[in-house]
């Protein structure tokens, strides 16, 4: 069976050169930011990583056909206000492949059309992870198992706070996945560029975390290498202001019964309304940081290679 993957000729001219290509998600421009934030960041975050010399691809179905790198007419198509995008992840990707759906791809979904596509470097937001309680609900993100099996390094700003951040790495350690932040000891947690928990890893530049990442496709080690990029200190919500908000909003989450795959959006608004729109500034902020460490790295494997 023909793989339905369409890679956009810039895209595939860079790879074919052996020059740097950097994935990047879907889900935050249609599910994680309201219009016209989304498309705007989408196209910025495209700008940074090409600013770093690397070429830019961003990952989504249309109808049925999984596009590695996206025009701006897709771009729109995914931002639009209302417009019916599947979020996409390991479980229900093929379904919307088979049925020639529109979806956006989450960071697990994104890692395995990226690894297809022969793409080694994905920049994103944050991570998936480990939900506060999911001792008795059992809700951990499919990301960090992907991380585990798929051979694609992820940038981000970290697991996003409202996760139990301890409970995250615990399972990332589990599942043999290396965790390195750039430039600090503290794991990073998104919108505060600390947590309580000091990273497994630490790397102060782009050609060490390179290196590693080859070694690791050199040894033949399944999975991939999560790289933690703390938010640029002028951009962060210091955690201590940041965590009585997320206790209040998770507060409200049980109180209205919301739960499964609903917490997650809740908390987000809620903290968007709570931090009269400094966590949406942050995003932005950190998605951009991300995008062009991820091109840096990028370029550093195309030299090694």
């Amino acid at each position: 069976m023909t793989l339905p993957l369409d890679l956009a000729p810039d895209v595939a001219d860079a790879l074919a050169q052996n020059r740097p290509v950097v994935a990047l998600e879907s889900t935050i421009i249609s599910h994680g930011m309201p219009y016209p934030q989304n498309v705007e960041t989408a196209r910025a975050v495209e700008a940074a990583v090409r600013a770093e010399g690397a070429t830019p691809a961003t990952i989504a179905v249309l109808e049925g056909r999984a596009k590695i790198g996206l025009s701006d007419e897709d771009l729109n198509r995914l931002a639009a206000p209302g417009a019916e995008i599947e979020k996409l992840s390991r479980a229900n990707l093929p379904a919307c492949l088979a049925r020639g759906g529109d979806g956006a791809t989450t960071v697990a979904a994104t890692m395995i059309l990226a690894h297809l596509a022969g793409i080694q470097v994905f920049a994103t937001g944050g991570i998936g992870g480990v939900h506060k309680g999911a001792e008795t609900s059992f809700d951990i993100s499919a990301d960090l198992t992907e991380l585990a099996d798929t051979p694609v390094a992820v940038v981000c700003a970290g697991a996003k706070a409202i996760l139990d951040i301890p409970k995250t790495l615990e399972v990332l350690e589990t599942l043999g996945v290396p965790v390195t932040t750039y430039g600090q000891d503290a794991f990073p947690a998104f919108w505060s560029r600390h947590s309580t928990e000091t990273s497994p890893a630490r790397a102060d530049s782009t050609n060490e975390i390179a290196a590693t990442i080859a070694m690791r496709r050199s040894l033949g080690l399944k999975g991939g290498h999560l790289i933690a990029n703390p938010i640029p200190e002028t951009d962060e919500i210091p955690s201590e202001a940041l965590l009585p908000l997320i206790a209040q909003a998770t507060e409200e989450a049980q109180t209205q019964g919301i739960d499964g795959p609903r917490v997650t959006p809740f908390l987000l608004s809620r903290l968007f309304e709570l931090t009269e729109g400094r966590s949406l500034t942050a995003n932005i902020a950190l998605v951009l940081n991300n995008a062009r460490l991820g091109a840096r790295i990028a370029a550093d494997l195309a030299n090694l290679r």
